[in-house]
């Protein structure tokens, strides 16, 4: 890669931002596309999140991802947000057109991606049971709602979260059933038992935490397992569903998917087919 005076400049921008893989697969997407542009990041404090988007204007930055913890707080600070990315309540991804700030959200899309891609399982007509109520699950529930999930099951510690979450989302996508409740085994087990697919997009696993035995357990033999959370060596709960023969991915196909839709957003073309999760496989396996 060479940088030259004509070279477009994009970005993430996170608190922190040390860790992300973001750059290594978007920079590797633009050399083998042929486009004169480089990713970096960009490490931005909350406190200074204004000051940082109404720099992308004035350094005439094409484009930034957003991660933790801006996805919602940048909201306000853009001249227009996608209907898609308005209902989830947070953005990922940012476009400049000569000035004006466009937001968008591909977590959602790269959610479905890796559903597809990942676990062949298409969320029309399926059942869908989400760990966690933040912006992750936000993403995953407008998401398999947009694609005609017969149910999705919002299970959360806090379950008032979870159920003003899911009553939300039961007015804006009447074609789907939303079930709000707590990681309780009583009111948990029979909404496991009949999801086709569980979902983890929470944190948890991202330290070797683990859910309680039962939660996997419950699950029926054929059920799929995607646990968003990515960890060298695998979560617990990706090494226990392994283990028992499911059908499971982590976060990595997720990522990559949500950065290919970024990437176009920001081009106007597409990627090479799996790069970016080739790229990632290969910094994370290769270490």
């Amino acid at each position: 890669m060479k940088l030259r005076g004509t070279t477009s400049v994009y970005g993430i921008l996170g608190d922190p931002v040390a860790h992300s893989l973001s750059p290594l697969m978007q920079n590797a997407a633009f050399v083998a596309s042929g486009i004169d542009a480089v990713y970096v990041p960009f490490h931005v404090p909350p406190s200074e999140l204004a000051a940082a988007v109404a720099g992308l204007r004035s350094l005439a930055v094409c484009g930034v991802n957003l991660t933790i913890p801006h996805k919602e707080a940048i909201l306000p600070l853009l001249d227009e947000v996608d209907e898609a990315a308005r209902q989830i309540g947070a953005v990922n991804t940012v476009v400049n057109r000569t000035g004006k700030l466009s937001g968008y959200n591909t977590d959602a899309g790269g959610f479905l991606a890796s559903l597809a891609d990942d676990l062949n399982i298409s969320a029309r007509g399926r059942r869908g049971l989400l760990l966690g109520a933040g912006g992750a699950c936000r993403a995953a529930a407008v998401a398999l709602a947009s694609e005609g999930a017969a149910q999705v099951v919002i299970a959360n510690r806090n379950s008032a979260r979870a159920v003003a979450l899911a009553a939300k989302y039961a007015s804006l996508f009447p074609d789907t059933a939303f079930i709000g409740c707590g990681i309780e085994v009583d009111a948990l087990r029979p909404l496991l038992e009949e999801a086709d697919f569980l979902v983890n997009t929470s944190a948890v696993g991202l330290q070797g935490e683990a859910f309680p035995p039962w939660v996997l357990q419950s699950l029926a033999p054929a059920a799929a397992v995607l646990d968003m959370v990515y960890r060298r060596g695998g979560t617990p709960l990706v090494i226990a569903s392994r283990a028992a023969g499911r059908d499971v991915t982590d976060g990595l196909g997720m990522l990559a998917g949500q950065g290919e839709l970024a990437f176009t957003l920001w081009t106007g073309v597409a990627p090479p087919r799996a790069l970016m999760k080739n790229t990632l496989l290969a910094e994370c396996l290769g270490k």
